[in-house]
């Protein structure tokens, strides 16, 4: 715990003894002035069904639509930001973003450590979340084990984010954006009826976002790190009577940018192998060296696609209601850039070990020569859920139903010759070779593939009892099974490079998941704003297979703990919390504190030797934490947020037995120590109905370890975010900065010395009318 979390502290008291407003939730959610005393009150869908904030026994985080525009959140990482014991990390390509929340993490390749559900359809591939959000309604976030409602995949939580509902009549709304790295946004929504009684009602929405990029790449002279992303959404509600209603979601989404723009430091530039080596690298790592610029030769390219088509069915045959919920998604990302260690060709370790001579250039023949490198991921996936809700009736409410998704996978993964010749060429399911030259520029000198063919199915239920007006008893539980089929898609010839004399093309292998989620809560409410309520929960994710051949080469490399095979994670969680709303929800509180014992955690181990992004387990891991959150409207005009998260990780069983005191009681991998977050809206009415409008927003995230060894850890990271803004009734103008102070830092540090650079500042102004 850092020393300086008693100002913190000795805030929060002073916070609670002048603040006479607020919001339940997330931060600021209720920030504009109200006509009347009380503010509205917040609804939530944590539990399958409508339900007041301060009534649910469950730790959210809620984020209104007001919130959002107020905030200027337009992707996952803005709301992360502002919900305490939770952290997002972005980085190799834009498929690859991590979330950490209260101290369960996830890695390259792996389940993700939250569930997440749009409009209530659920996400089958983590490789869809870091989207741009737009034309939003709410944003929940739920903590701890959520997997007796959500399923597998839910073991830290679950992320619910509900799009704006199509409108009663004709409305719509554009919003126009520039900014620095000359960054451009459009985005337009529109909605009302299709028909003269109201019954089919439409809403579509587009969003635009173009930027030459923030970092530089000081070898190309240019910017590493362009994005440009188009994305659309269609909602199509049907209501033709009170016993039914149809929801259809259609979207689409395209992102164009770049990837593996990673920086390898070394002490000495031009002395090779004296600082640096094949990982584990020969010098201590260190994750705050901000120093080394990215200097890759290659720019490369990472262009995603999303489609997703979801439609949900809602009966209500008068004893309750029957969901029916069915999805199609599919996700590509084909990715390419340089490889390891990331420097001009004629700098770097494949170059010298290739027997090239530091910093003189080589002819284009076969030896030596850099590597670029090209990864191909494609998920298909349908899914299936039904379930009733029953009315509720002396206090008794319950859902039944059961859930259904059947997965395809493709990934592919290799190295190519590079003579620093230009661009790398994208590889899909079959390698670029050359029957004369195998060492000719732009082919393949590595390449792994493997398919699957995943069946996972879930039966669950949730009962809740109201004991008396001031006891609840919640009870739920999930059966999930998980069952893999992996194939060896590499060809022979690649094949024999891995190394395993018992791998072979068109290898299956097999393997089934499955647990158990149950969840007890007791909820007590010795008065009505007032919520008391702790208990215990089990979340279970799927493992999963590493490419082919994995295990025997990281046994030669001396690697422990990675398989071809990594196991399904379970994590038990004991949490008690508190809610508490004041002067008619002017002011609202919020303290929790939990114990989770995980086994078989995820971390991650790249292989050099190889080219492989691999996960091994983390046998035992012991987290302990607690977090607090105070919203308050001070006045009509002014609005305050406050939280924080403490989050203490215990590997309690070594990764490696026969070397306990390389990771016994270390931090586990990507937790965050703290994390605090505070902010401050002011509105300020002036003449002709325009209101000035000022929000600042700190979020502080404390020290970070990266590996079971924590061999570097991250020093705390502060951000400053600012909004200035002009608000008349259908427009709003608004100048924002994201890391106000320019702070510099490391988004993340990878086994094997690899840092990704965070963004650094962002300014623009954007403007919003309605109509």
């Amino acid at each position: 715990m850092r020393a300086s979390r008693g100002k913190w502290v000795a805030l929060v008291a002073a916070a609670l003894a002048v603040a006479v407003g607020g919001k339940p939730g997330g931060a600021l959610a209720q920030a504009q002035p109200a006509a009347t005393a009380e503010l509205e009150e917040v609804v939530v869908t944590a539990r399958k069904r409508d339900e007041a904030f301060r009534d649910v026994p469950i730790t959210v985080d809620v984020f209104t639509a007001q919130e959002v525009q107020s905030a200027g959140i337009t992707d996952p990482r803005d709301f992360i930001a502002m919900v305490p014991n939770m952290t997002i990390v972005e980085t190799q390509n834009v498929g690859n973003s991590f979330v950490t929340v209260r101290g369960i993490s996830q890695a390259r390749n792996s389940e993700p450590s939250v569930a997440v559900l749009v409009d209530g359809v659920l996400e089958t591939n983590p490789y869809q979340f870091n989207e741009e959000l737009y034309d939003i309604k709410q944003i929940e976030v739920l903590k701890g084990p959520q997997g007796a409602l959500y399923g597998r995949d839910a073991i830290g939580g679950a992320i619910l984010i509900r799009t704006a509902d199509p409108s009663d009549h004709f409305e719509g709304s554009t919003r126009l954006g520039i900014g620095n790295g000359t960054s451009e946004r459009a985005q337009a929504a529109i909605s009302g009826p299709l028909d003269s009684a109201g019954t089919l009602k439409y809403r579509a929405s587009i969003n635009f976002y173009n930027t030459d990029g923030y970092l530089q790449n000081v070898y190309l002279d240019r910017k590493a790190d362009p994005n440009r992303d188009y994305s659309a959404r269609l909602r199509l509600l049907w209501k033709p009577s009170d016993a039914m209603s149809a929801d259809l979601r259609l979207y689409y989404d395209r992102v164009e940018t770049t990837a593996y723009y990673f920086v390898i430091p070394r002490q000495t530039a031009n002395i090779v192998y004296s600082d640096v080596g094949i990982p584990p690298i020969n010098y201590p790592p260190n994750a705050n060296d901000v120093t080394s610029p990215i200097q890759v030769n290659n720019e490369g390219s990472d262009n995603r696609d999303v489609i997703d088509t979801a439609l949900k069915l809602d009966f209500y045959p008068g004893y309750g209601t029957i969901t029916s919920v069915t999805d199609y998604d599919q996700t590509k990302e084909i990715d390419t850039g340089d490889a390891y260690d990331f420097r001009p060709v004629d700098t770097s370790l494949v170059y010298v070990a290739t027997g090239g001579t530091y910093g003189v250039p080589a002819n284009p023949a076969a030896f030596p020569f850099d590597e670029s490198q090209a990864q191909f991921i494609r998920v298909r996936a349908w899914s299936q859920e039904l379930r009733f809700t029953s009315p509720t009736t002396d206090g008794f409410t319950w859902i039944a139903g059961a859930y259904f998704v059947h997965t395809e996978r493709f990934v592919s993964t290799g190295n190519l010759i590079d003579r620093g010749v230009g661009t790398v060429p994208p590889v899909y399911e079959t390698p670029l070779v050359n029957p004369a030259n195998p060492f000719a520029t732009n082919t393949n000198a590595t390449f792994l593939a493997d398919s699957q063919n995943n069946n996972a199915w879930a039966v669950f239920a949730d009962a809740t009892y109201d004991l008396n007006k001031q006891w609840e008893l919640d009870a739920a539980v999930r059966y999930d099974e998980d069952s893999r089929a992996n194939t060896t898609e590499t060809p022979p010839a690649f094949l024999a490079a891995v190394g395993d004399p018992n791998a072979f093309t068109g290898e299956v292998r097999k393997h089934t998941w499955d647990a158990v989620q149950p969840k007890f809560t007791l909820r007590y409410k010795p008065w009505d704003e007032a919520t008391l309520y702790g208990g215990w929960s089990r979340g279970f994710r799927s493992g999963g297979f590493n490419q082919t051949g994995v295990g025997t080469v990281a046994v030669a490399n001396g690697i422990i703990g990675v398989g071809d095979l990594f196991n399904a994670e379970v994590a038990d969680t004991w949490e008690i919390g508190w809610k508490q709303e004041l002067l008619d929800r002017r002011l609202n509180l919020g303290l929790s504190a939990y114990r989770t014992d995980s086994r078989n955690g995820y971390f991650f181990v790249y292989l050099a030797a190889n080219s492989t992004q691999n996960l091994g387990n983390i046998p035992e891991v012991i987290y302990k934490g607690l977090e607090g959150e105070l919203n308050a409207r001070v006045t009509n005009n002014l609005s305050l947020y406050l939280n924080f998260g403490i989050t203490d990780s215990d590997i309690t069983q070594a990764v490696d037995p026969a070397n306990p005191q390389l990771t016994l009681h270390k931090q586990a991998p990507l937790v965050s120590r703290d994390t605090v977050g505070a902010g401050v809206q002011y509105r300020q009415p002036f003449a002709a109905g325009l209101t000035g409008v000022a929000r600042l927003d700190f979020n502080s995230i404390g020290k970070t370890y990266w590996d079971p060894q924590d061999s570097t850890v991250r020093d705390p990271v502060n951000l400053l975010d600012l909004r200035l803004g002009l608000e008349a009734e259908k427009w709003t103008a608004t100048a924002w900065s994201k890391n106000l102070t320019n702070k510099i830092y490391n988004a993340e540090f990878s086994p094997g010395g690899f840092l990704w650079r965070a963004l650094p500042r962002r300014y623009g102004v954007d403007f919003t009318y309605k109509f």
